[in-house]
C-alpha cells in the first residue's frame, strides 16, 4: 500500500565527515529498517581532528523542508539534534507545531560528553521554553541535565532528581544517559522515567575506545526508529540501548583520531 513504510525525519546538522549528526542519523535509520528523511539545519565541515567551519540554513530554507515532507511523505515519528542558534531553534519548534511528525525524540545538543558548553544564552532559553516541552523522548547526556535541572551531577540519587525536573519542564518521557568520561569506570547506567511515573535503570559496559562520535545522535535516532514502526518508549528505549551498545563495542577502522561507530554492528540486517 502506498506510503505505509515506516517513515521518520531528523531535523538535524550534516557532518561532513559522516560519524555524527545526519549522516549518523540516517544509517542509524537504515539500519533499523525505516526510512529516513532529513531537515538539515547546518553544515559542519570537520574530520576525526576536529570541526573546522560550520554554517548554519535560514529559517525559511528550514521551513521549506518541512513543508516539503509533510507534503508528501508519511512522517511516523521525528528526532532533534544539532539546532545552533535561537533563529533555528523557533523555526524549528515552529514548523513542529504546524505539521504532526508524529513521536518526537530531542537530543538536547547543549553541552559536549566533556562538559563544553554549545549553546548562547538565548538560544539555551529558547530550547527549553519552546523545544523542550514538545518533547515524546529527552535524552540529555550528564552534563546536559545538570545544566537543565541545576542540579549537582555529584549528589546522591542525580539522575532520578534531574529527570523529574526534566519532565517538569514539559518533557513526557526522559532518559538522562550515564557519565563515560573516564576510562577507569567499567559500565555506564542511563536512568528512564516514563510519562506514567515508571522508571529504571540500563547498564551496560564501559568501552574504552575513542570511536564514540556520534553516539548520543544514534540513541536517539534508534529510538526514533522504533517508534516510528510503532514500539511504546520503553521498548524503543531499551531496543536503542542494545543497539548502541553492538555499536560502540564492535570499532569501525575509520580515520585517525576520534572516529565513528559501527552502525552496522548494531543491526539485524
Amino acid at each position: 500500500m502506498s506510503n505505509e513504510f515506516p517513515q521518520v525525519v531528523t531535523i538535524a546538522g550534516h557532518d561532513s565527515d559522516g560519524s555524527a549528526g545526519m549522516p549518523a542519523d540516517l544509517l542509524t535509520f537504515f539500519a533499523n529498517q525505516v526510512y529516513g528523511a532529513g531537515i538539515m539545519t547546518a553544515c559542519v565541515s570537520g574530520n576525526s581532528y576536529g570541526i573546522h567551519a560550520a554554517v548554519n540554513m535560514t529559517p525559511a530554507f528550514i521551513s521549506q523542508q518541512f513543508k516539503d515532507l509533510a507534503a508528501d511523505f508519511n512522517i511516523r515519528a521525528a528526532k532533534t539534534g544539532m539546532l545552533a542558534d535561537q533563529k533555528v531553534i523557533l523555526a524549528v519548534a515552529d514548523n513542529l507545531e504546524k505539521y504532526d511528525f508524529g513521536s518526537l525524540v530531542i537530543d538536547p545538543v547543549i553541552i559536549t560528553k566533556h562538559g563544553d558548553l554549545l549553546l548562547e544564552s538565548d538560544a539555551y532559553q529558547t530550547l527549553v521554553e519552546r523545544l523542550i516541552p514538545l518533547a515524546t523522548v529527552l535524552t540529555p547526556n550528564y552534563f546536559e541535565a545538570e545544566k537543565l535541572s541545576g542540579l549537582d551531577g555529584n549528589e546522591p540519587s542525580f539522575q532520578a532528581h534531574a529527570a523529574q525536573k526534566l519532565q517538569a519542564l514539559g518533557a513526557k518521557n526522559v532518559m538522562i544517559k550515564g557519565r563515560h568520561d573516564h576510562d577507569s569506570q567499567t559500565k555506564v547506567t542511563d536512568y528512564i522515567l516514563l510519562e506514567d511515573g515508571r522508571h529504571f535503570t540500563l547498564s551496560g559496559p564501559y568501552f574504552a575506545t575513542d570511536r564514540k562520535n556520534g553516539t548520543g545522535d544514534t540513541l536517539s535516532a534508534a529510538i526514533t526508529s522504533e517508534l516510528g514502526k510503532g514500539a511504546t518508549v520503553e521498548q524503543a528505549i531499551r531496543s536503542a540501548k542494545t543497539y548502541v551498545d553492538r555499536c560502540i563495542e564492535n570499532e569501525l577502522a575509520v580515520a585517525h583520531k576520534f572516529g565513528p561507530i559501527n552502525h552496522w554492528a548494531g543491526s539485524n540486517l
